[in-house]
């Protein structure tokens, strides 16, 4: 490798993004690495803590570290449509914004400007080129329970032809071993969960802070009035918790959960029972499908066609039929039902262990006429 080739290394302060610059330190990279920061603006990410962890790792790696702020750009490009879908009753998921806006866009662009010819994540996912096309490709990592090809799925399959992403082919056990043999002080450190810039506090707390509350009535799928609502924005389809209806929330079977938001008249739709057929649907419909590298071919056609999907993080594939509606929308039909299509969300699509990319979720494709208002 020439030595006027650099790899710029995003380094967070854990331990996946200190592994991945060890790896390539290791494998011969001239290696640089790059912490930046997203959201500045009331204290509660602690960047402060995430830059020493960074700065540590480079000083034992012995490797340069570069310190920069994405705050204005994330606000821009990411912030402010997470709180237009939550005013619109819907609910984002900030985490896909960010990696194809700030990660894979800015960073990127600031890290070329670094002469970098290589970025480097601590993503667990991996990249390979497509030998029929030689368009660059998003796999799942070999670690399945640890795979972040869901949060991948909206980054253009160009912006990933310079990425490399050591850490697809370890489980998460072998990356902490590989810590700890290197005597990095992040080795046992807690992963982050959640988004960034809402921290350990209660996410109605931070959300009150930027959206007005807008009170509204509650009701059953009957249309009987069941108690009062603070927001539609602070409730999920699903949701359980903070309903304030009794019902005992701690047992499912007995639990009141969120089915449906009413958006024209301002009301919250709950159901009782974790298994109430109106928490299910069979297909859902989604816009603004993006694919990474060429669309399946049926696609282009407009035939239907089968594949895996995820419509959450966590959730197993779920084998499904597309069918294209528009230029970017089309219906995906489940062989299961499915809990809480969610609007906001994002349903991912996959091909074995390819991903070939997704799209926004606009709601089920069929739901009961009492809930046609809130998809």
């Amino acid at each position: 490798m020439s030595s006027s080739s650099l790899t710029v290394v995003a380094l967070s302060g854990g331990v996946d993004s200190a592994v991945a610059a060890l790896l390539l330190r290791d494998a011969g990279h001239t290696v640089q690495c790059l912490h930046m920061s997203n959201w500045e603006d009331d204290g509660y990410c602690d960047n402060a803590r995430e830059f020493q962890d960074a700065r540590r790792v480079c000083l034992e790696l012995g490797l340069p570290l570069h310190r920069v702020s994405f705050a204005p750009e994330y606000r821009e490009q990411v912030f402010a449509d997470f709180l237009a879908d939550y005013g619109k009753g819907r609910t984002p998921n900030p985490d896909v914004l960010c990696n194809r806006q700030i990660k894979f866009g800015v960073m990127r662009r600031y890290a070329r400007r670094l002469g970098a010819t290589q970025i480097a994540t601590g993503h667990y996912a991996r990249v390979d080129v497509d030998p029929a096309s030689g368009v660059p490709r998003l796999r799942k990592a070999v670690d399945t329970a640890k795979d972040q090809s869901y949060f991948l799925h909206a980054v253009a399959a160009a912006d990933l032809g310079d990425v490399l992403m050591p850490l697809g082919e370890l489980t998460k056990g072998e990356v902490r071993e590989i810590a700890r043999k290197a005597g990095l002080a992040v080795a046992e450190k807690k992963d982050s969960t959640g988004i960034c810039f809402i921290g350990e506090r209660p996410f109605a707390e931070f959300l009150g802070q930027y959206l007005p509350e807008n009170p509204g009535v509650i009701r059953d799928e009957s249309g009987q009035e069941r108690g009062r609502h603070r927001g539609l924005a602070y409730y999920t389809l699903g949701q359980r918790h903070g309903l304030g209806l009794g019902g005992a929330a701690d047992r499912p079977e007995n639990a009141w959960y969120v089915a449906g938001k009413d958006t024209v008249g301002n009301e919250l739709v709950v159901v009782q029972g974790h298994e109430h057929p109106l928490l299910k649907a069979g297909a859902l419909v989604a816009a603004g499908a993006h694919w990474i590298g060429p669309a399946p071919r049926e696609w282009d056609r407009r035939l239907p066609f089968r594949c895996r999907a995820k419509i959450r993080y966590r959730q197993p594939d779920q084998d499904c039929t597309i069918s294209r509606t528009g230029e970017t929308s089309f219906e995906a039909r489940f062989d299961e039902p499915q809990r809480t299509p969610t609007p906001g969300q994002f349903i991912v699509l996959y091909d074995g262990d390819r991903c070939l990319g997704g799209a926004t979720i606009e709601g089920a494709a069929a739901a009961a006429p009492e809930l046609r208002a809130a998809v």
